[in-house]
């Protein structure tokens, strides 16, 4: 082994040039503050939602504007989260032993084919995969109470 070789941290590798949008995506959020991923998940599921997105914008059209606090979309996510879970954990079974996050998070992405999730949009996807590899962390602050309310100034 060269001088080279043993100094070498492969730690700091850069990301391959042909890495998928959503590995990166999701190697962002996996950075991200629970809360936040939370908050994120709960916005996600709004908008990969047809029938919210129509209600949303139907009431904006009537001229009725409604703001959702960040505690909200963090209860939102929390929501879907706990919805979620069961899935995930039958489709998975017990934790697999460490790897490289973005191998890790193209497992997930692939996992999700085998859940009964519905067709969740990239966002949702996304957002799910990052919660699945932080599950601990994101179980904890799911089962905390409502944060917060959605409300109409």
């Amino acid at each position: 082994m060269s001088d080279l070789d043993a100094s070498f941290d492969t730690r700091f590798s850069l990301t391959p040039v042909d890495e998928s949008g959503t590995t990166e995506t999701g190697v962002l959020l996996m950075g991200l503050e629970a809360e936040r991923l939370l908050a994120g998940l709960g916005l996600a599921a709004l908008a990969d939602d047809p029938a919210q997105v129509l209600i949303a914008v139907d009431r904006i059209r009537h001229g009725v504007r409604a703001t959702m606090t960040f505690e909200a979309l963090v209860e939102a996510g929390a929501q879907r989260w706990r919805e979620t879970r069961p899935a995930l954990a039958a489709a998975v079974g017990p934790a697999s032993p460490p790897a490289a996050l973005r191998k890790a998070l193209k497992d997930t992405l692939r996992m999700f084919a085998h859940c009964d999730l519905g067709d969740p949009g990239p966002a949702t996807s996304a957002h799910l995969a990052a919660c699945w590899l932080r599950r601990n962390e994101i179980d904890r602050l799911a089962q905390c109470p409502a944060h917060g309310e959605m409300t109409a100034p």
